[in-house]
């Protein structure tokens, strides 16, 4: 059984679905894991200017504007979707209702969906190379 605050401090006994438990913390793995995500990808920005620099690209419009992408994508992830996670867990566990969390669950939505196509650009820019002299 969990509880919930009411207004003035106040607490009161509720009953709480077995999946919204299940669901809180599934949310939570799932944020750790986006957290270790966004460590583990600190490594391709240096990756990336390392093989540009073997490859001796590091001035190309394609990888510059990837780097660029790249910084931008991890910016959105530590300045506004990790935090946004965050602010979602902490208002799913003090609030019994659901519709409390919804604008913040539709921000999350959006700002994942960019970072996504961010990413999926840079994969793009990545493999296709436009301009490229490297013969790949």
């Amino acid at each position: 059984m969990e509880r919930a605050r009411l207004q003035h401090g106040q607490q009161q006994s509720i009953q709480v679905p077995s999946h919204r438990v299940r669901s809180a913390g599934i949310a939570a793995l799932l944020h750790r894991i986006c957290r270790g995500y966004a460590v583990a990808g600190l490594a391709v920005p240096v990756f990336g200017i390392a093989t540009g620099a073997q490859l001796g690209v590091l001035t190309d419009a394609w990888l510059i504007a990837s780097l660029a992408l790249t910084a931008i994508a991890a910016a959105l992830l530590a300045l506004a979707i990790l935090p946004g996670q965050q602010r979602l867990l902490a208002v799913a566990q003090d609030l019994p209702n659901r519709e409390a969390a919804r604008p913040t669950a539709a921000r999350l939505t959006m700002l994942t969906g960019i970072f996504n196509v961010l990413w999926a650009v840079v994969v793009v820019l990545m493999i296709v190379r436009p301009g490229s002299t490297t013969g790949a």
